[in-house]
Formats: C-alpha cells, structure tokens, sequence
C-alpha cells in the first residue's frame, strides 16, 4: 500500500484537526463582499470589486488554522475585515476593528485558547511580484500620406527601423495602439473616410491581422497604452464630439464595450505605461473656434481605472506622443503641436510613481502627430510625425531619457499613425 502520511493536530476534543500541510484550499475564489470561513481551509480572496467582510467560526479549538491570501493584490484598494464572531483575536475581544488592507498580504490565523483567541502566525505581503519580460520590438502602422494607409514598420530590437510592410486592414489615420497579452499589440479605431472602432491585432512575429469588427464608440484621435502587466486600454478622442470614455483591452486581445468617460473629453493626446503596471493619459486639445490646448494628465491604475483630471505640467499642446523606458517604468511625453501652431521637440519625463516633470529642451526635429513605443526591453523610439510636410524621420530614447538627434527615416513619410510594443524575443 502506498499513500501520502501528513502531520495532524489532536484537539482537546480528540478530533483530530487538520494541519497546514493538509488544508483544504477553497476551490472558488472569493469575490463577495461576506465569507463565512471554516477552519482548516484557505481562501483566495478577490477584493478588485468590494471590501470582504469574513466571519470566523463561533467556536473554535486549539490548532484551528485558516488562511486567506490576496488572490489579485487588491487588498490595498479593497481590504478585508475580519468578525471575529464572539471569538477575541490577538487577546482583544470582538468589538475591535480587525482589518488587512496591503496588497499581496497573506493571513494565516491559528486558534489558541480563550484568552488570546485566534493568533496570526504570519501576516505578510509578499513584494517579490513576477515581472513579465519586456517587450524587445516595436511597429509603427497605419497613418496619412494625403491619403490613408494601412502599411506597418518592424523596428527591431536595437532600434533599427524597416521597410514599408504591405498593409493589412482597413487603410486609416489616427488610430491608437497598444501592446497586450504581454508580447502582442493592437491597432483600433481612426478615421478611413469617416470614425471607425475597427481593431486589428500584431501576434508575437508582427503580423498584423485583418479586422476584427469593431465594439465601443467609433472615433478617432484617441490613445491607447498597456497597463496591468498584460493587458490595454484605448481612451478618448473625437467621435463628433469630444469624448473621455475608454474601452478595456483583455490579455487575449478581446475589446470591452465602452466605459462612461472619467476626465476632460479631448482628442489627439498620448498615452503609455508606467510604474510597470499602470498608465497616463496627457495632453491633447479641443477645437472651439480654435485649438484649445491642455497639458492635463489622467492616471490610470493598475486594474484599467481612470482618475480625475491632473492639473498639467510643461507646454500645453496636442499631437504629442509618448512611451515608456528603463528598467524601473519611467516614461516621456515629446513633440507636438503648442499654441500659435508651432511644432515642438520638447519632452517631459514622468517617474516611476506618475509625476509629469517641466519641459525638458527638444531634440531633433520638431513635429507633430508622430508615435511611439518601447523597444529593447528599456529603450523607447518616436517616429514619422508632421514638419510641415510628411517626415519619415526617427528619434531613439535612451533607458535613462535622453532622447537622442534625428536619424534618417526609413519607410514611407506620413503622420497620424499609431505604435506600440510587440515580442519578448530579441
């Protein structure tokens, strides 16, 4: 006969309880806001929509264990509260406050006696996230010429620019871009003669997929950036009308419907990631009777929601684009169309914690209506863009920001276009 033998626990009952090495894990995660927890199991504990409020047992007995773990590091946004239920938990009886409220934060409580009560034998976060490989290439798709296009540019992982790739899909400009399921993209939405919420997807080769039927609000001038690791979000633009609502990007590439908007409606901002797992939107503009040009931001968490306006940093303007860089999730904003209409090659550098930085003096040449997208793990790269007339022309950024002179464009000169991140293979 053979068979696995674990350590248990004699209760003063003589039941024999059952030991850490043999709870039983709760097959559903918990998503309510109540539990009723039973002793000798463990519970993943899903707080991303609501606080959990968990009962303990009425009775318990000596060597009782429970354990609850943060099932998606959202304890800090939604805690739990524990009732100790009559039970007094760490010698304090049951009107006291208990509650957990960090992220990633394990609980595992042991019953001892009456006095003490239920005791927690460890209640620590766990730091140590797994980090996705970073996105090593990049494409630049779609834009006008004078007229629409749908062709893409592979940029490598050092940089290197190449050739025009016929383009796949329905031919437009202002479309946005983002990569997801950590090591894919998306292009959606734009203008082909009239708005449109088209997507098309980039597997982990750069092939860019046919359309896929569009869901959300057609518009165009819109942005899109990756955030939670793994997945996207498009947000803004103009539809007719200004507009802030957003459509979320799941990690399998699945557009959501739209989510009523958060923030000032505008059109032509920029977006990208930062702090590894969340995202900003920034600048843009509206047209009333003129460009009105903001320099406002809108964080976004690392669960896809938007906040409030922030009031803005550097040079208002539109037309500007943004991407992520380094090894601790930096980003930058630069370029773009400023007040009187003149281009500018200015940037503006966010840390890792979302704070925009004052303008930092322009490199290269100033344009407007360009893209950009990391490259090489930690590096970044805005291409193409407006002069005046269609530029084909690159600017690499450095993993600590610096954004470098131009280098010659390769590919077909034009603007309104969209990039973003693919592949975690050099």
């Amino acid at each position: 006969m053979s068979g696995i033998v674990q350590s248990n626990i004699l209760r003063s009952s003589g039941v024999i309880a059952v030991s850490a090495a043999g709870l039983n894990w709760n097959s559903t995660i918990i998503t309510g806001s109540t539990l009723t927890a039973v002793a000798g199991n463990g519970y993943w504990i899903n707080t991303t929509s609501n606080t959990c409020t968990i009962t303990l047992p009425s009775s318990a007995e000596k060597g009782d264990q429970i354990v609850f773990i943060d099932y998606l590091r959202t304890w800090g946004t939604n805690k739990i509260i524990i009732d100790s239920n009559g039970l007094n938990y760490q010698g304090n009886d049951d009107t006291y406050t208990v509650e957990y409220n960090t992220d990633g934060q394990s609980l595992n409580i042991v019953y001892s006696d009456a006095t003490k009560g239920w005791l927690p034998l460890d209640d620590d976060a766990s730091a140590l996230e797994p980090t996705a490989p970073p996105t090593q290439k990049a494409i630049f798709g779609f834009g006008y010429t004078g007229s629409n296009v749908s062709m893409t540019n592979l940029v490598s992982s050092s940089g290197v620019v190449a050739a025009d790739v016929t383009g796949v899909g329905t031919a437009r400009n202002r479309p946005a871009a983002a990569g997801y399921g950590g090591d894919k993209a998306i292009f959606g939405y734009g203008n082909s003669g009239s708005v449109t919420s088209i997507t098309n997807l980039v597997n982990n080769s750069g092939v860019v997929a046919a359309d896929v039927t569009g869901v959300g609000t057609a518009r165009n001038e819109l942005a899109a950036t990756s955030y939670g690791g793994d997945k996207a979000i498009f947000g803004y633009g103009y539809s007719g009308s200004y507009v802030s609502m957003t459509n979320l990007v799941s990690n399998v590439g699945v557009v959501a419907t739209d989510v009523s908007g958060v923030g000032t409606g505008r059109g032509s901002l920029a977006a990208c990631g930062y702090g590894g797992d969340k995202a900003i939107f920034g600048y843009g503009y509206i047209w009333s009777g003129g460009p009105i040009h903001y320099s406002l931001t809108n964080l976004v968490s690392n669960l896809g929601v938007v906040a409030s306006d922030t009031t803005g940093v550097g040079t208002a303007r539109y037309g500007a684009a943004a991407a992520s860089y380094g090894s601790t999730g930096q980003a930058l904003f630069a370029y773009g169309i400023a007040a009187g209409d003149v281009n500018v090659s200015l940037s503006n550098l966010i840390s890792s914690s979302g704070v925009v930085a004052a303008d930092v003096t322009g490199v290269g040449t100033a344009r407007n209506q360009c893209a950009a997208s990391g490259y090489g793990g930690d590096k970044a790269i805005f291409g193409y863009g407006s002069t005046g007339s269609n530029s084909s022309l690159t600017n690499l950024v450095s993993n600590s920001g610096v954004v470098a002179a131009d280098v010659t464009g390769v590919g077909t000169a034009r603007y309104a276009l969209a990039a973003a991140g693919y592949s975690t293979s050099a």
